[in-house]
């Protein structure tokens, strides 16, 4: 007879009963109080102020901003700076986020380009080991001169070349 009413079906249902009267539970009245008429009144708020202290019948358990009365300023008053709100908060937190991630891109720009002068100079230290083993063989070289013919270098020349040389080698092959 009931057998389309199993524990499987009646989980997901007594759940949501149970969940709609956990959320109903703040809804209801904090307050509770005999008025001058003697009727029981209820209300998320306190009683008025001319109802005497042993009338009231129920207090919440700790008072909310709701229940308490703003307290009224003088008009005279100058308005005080507002307080740091969380708003304010967040916007200091996310600016120092930011400044430490500039911080960060700046110090990633920065090895970035140390390591692309280190591989440059170790592309230089290579050409330059190369063209100094060559100026030293004795092989005969030749370069194009302004007037587009072959001039091969003399001695001095391949000296001054090797000399040249010699000085990329000491400060790039480190």
């Amino acid at each position: 007879m009931f057998s389309h009413f199993t524990p499987r079906r009646l989980l997901p249902a007594t759940t949501m009963t149970l969940l709609c009267a956990m959320l109903a539970l703040p809804a209801s009245a904090q307050w509770k109080w005999r008025d001058a008429q003697g009727r029981i009144q209820y209300s998320d708020r306190p009683p008025p102020t001319a109802v005497p202290d042993r009338d009231v019948l129920q207090r919440p358990a700790a008072p909310t901003a709701a229940a308490m009365p703003a307290p009224a300023a003088p008009a005279s008053a100058v308005a005080a700076p507002p307080p740091a709100s969380a708003a304010s908060a967040a916007t200091a937190a996310g600016e120092g986020r930011r400044r430490q991630a500039a911080a960060e891109q700046e110090a990633a720009a920065r090895r970035a380009d140390e390591e692309r002068q280190a591989r440059q100079r170790g592309e230089n230290c290579t050409r330059a080991r190369e063209y100094a083993r060559t100026l030293e063989s004795g092989q005969r070289i030749a370069r194009t001169g302004e007037n587009g013919e072959r001039q091969f270098l003399d001695d001095g020349q391949r000296g001054a070349e090797l000399r040249r040389a010699r000085e990329v080698i000491a400060s790039d092959c480190r």
